[in-house]
């Protein structure tokens, strides 16, 4: 929410310091000195292009007037910190997306072998063996597939998001 006040006494606080009256002010920006005064009293604000001319003029970012206050280096210190554990946890998640991956890959691959083997067998066995002893791996390995597929898509999803 904007503090109309907080907004014209930071706006006074920038005039004082540039060593300019209210009259020096309105007539640089084309205004009349009652509507400077009204800004710094938080009457009123100054319009859009005003704005930005102000901010130009006093040599701060637009977001500081609408703020009320200047950016200060401890606020730059915490949003860098934020920005550095943002990247932290999106590295962590890569990472666990990753090896996540890998076991899966691993884990379908092994039951791949144990399906072509339990195939084989079977095939060698002529009757003997049961084809049921192929159809457990085969679905171990579908359900491994599915896993890899899901976790590919969660992950693209996250990035996305992002």
């Amino acid at each position: 929410m904007i503090d109309q006040v907080k907004i014209g006494n930071f706006l006074k606080e920038l005039r004082k310091e540039n060593g300019k009256t209210q009259e020096e002010i309105a007539e640089m920006f084309g205004v009349s000195s009652r509507s400077v005064s009204r800004w710094e009293n938080g009457n009123t604000m100054p319009d859009l292009g005003i704005l930005v001319e102000l901010a130009d003029f006093y040599n701060v970012e637009i977001r500081e007037i609408i703020d009320g206050e200047r950016k200060s280096e401890i606020m730059e210190k915490e949003e860098k910190e934020t920005l550095l554990k943002i990247a932290d946890y999106v590295d962590k998640q890569k990472k666990q997306a990753i090896i996540r991956a890998a076991v899966l890959f691993s884990l379908e691959m092994l039951c791949c072998g144990f399906t072509i083997a339990s195939a084989i067998l079977v095939l060698n066995s002529k009757g003997q063996i049961s084809a049921g002893y192929a159809v457990v791996p085969m679905f171990l390995t579908f359900v491994c597939s599915i896993a890899l597929v899901i976790n590919a898509k969660d992950y693209v999803g996250k990035i996305q998001k992002q």
